[in-house]
């Protein structure tokens, strides 16, 4: 990774504030700095600030002061509940998604709120989240704020990540390894096998799922040397890849996943399988693509 800090998208709504005790955490792990970003763009600040403070022309000194102090008062906050980690704020100016893609070039990680005020409304479901994660230079999380009975993931749950083979999924089970490893916490590696063409006689099926789990941890391997404590599993099942892993986020506390895998379309810059967990997963996703 070409930067070090943990940059996350942050507006003061309830959604940015579950992404950024994510991101704390995650920085108590590693060592890492957080950076938090507010993207000030007029559509945000009519949407949040309200009647009193909405700007009358663009730009607007007293929405733009408003948001300045916001972000930096956060960010003092997140470091005086968590002595040691070095946390600071900026402001930027302009469309969401492309800052936040721009921003990335410089970031280890990007973590993002499900929803937010003004200009990250919907992220979870909307473009802007399906724009940054196609786009961003790094790995970009997730997190789901806790809903009903969707919770944010589960602390002492494993990692889980989908491995196909494809060199976007071998690059997704690296940065669950190591999160595995530093939390001290179950990896499983999982792969979706469809059992058309491997016959159903003579133990073809048996012998397939046998290469298969083969594969995966042939894969593994250099991650088992470079982590001798990690507890690592593999499991190929028959199904479809996205079903498979949106019913094993349930219990985990993170979910990995490449931005497209091996059956992706060519030039498609997020695959099937990472739009459905970005809306349907019950704990935080990290989507991973090379830089």
């Amino acid at each position: 990774m070409s930067g070090n800090e943990i940059l996350v998208g942050y507006d003061g709504s309830p959604d940015a504030a579950v992404a950024l005790g994510w991101a704390l955490d995650e920085a108590r792990l590693t060592g890492r700095p957080v950076r938090l970003a507010y993207v000030f763009e007029w559509s945000t600040v009519v949407g949040w600030l309200g009647p009193g403070v909405a700007p009358g022309f663009w730009p607007d000194e007293t929405a733009r002061n408003e948001v300045d102090q916001l972000v930096h008062r956060a960010a003092a906050d997140a470091a005086g509940a968590h002595p040691g980690l070095d946390v600071t704020g900026e402001v930027l100016d302009g469309p969401a998604a492309l800052l936040l893609q721009e921003r990335s070039a410089e970031a280890a990680l990007l973590v993002l709120g499900s929803r937010g005020h003004g200009g990250f409304a919907g992220l979870l479901v909307g473009s802007t989240t399906v724009t940054v994660t196609a786009h961003a230079h790094c790995p970009v999380v997730v997190v789901r704020s806790p809903a009903g009975d969707v919770p944010v993931g589960s602390p002492g749950g494993p990692v889980v990540v989908g491995v196909d083979g494809s060199e976007q999924s071998l690059v997704a089970l690296g940065l669950a390894a190591e999160r595995a490893a530093a939390r001290r916490v179950r990896l499983r590696v999982l792969r979706a096998w469809s059992p058309q063409g491997a016959g159903d006689a003579g133990g073809k099926v048996d012998d397939a799922v046998a290469a298969e789990r083969a594969a995966l941890a042939e894969s593994l391997a250099p991650w088992r040397r470079t982590f001798p404590e990690l507890d690592a599993t593999v499991e190929v099942t028959a199904g479809a890849p996205a079903s498979l892993l949106v019913g094993a986020s349930d219990g985990a506390q993170l979910v990995a996943v490449g931005t497209r895998g091996r059956g992706g379309l060519r030039g498609m810059l997020l695959g099937s399988v990472s739009q459905q967990l970005i809306q349907h997963a019950r704990c935080p996703v990290a989507v991973v693509r090379e830089r």
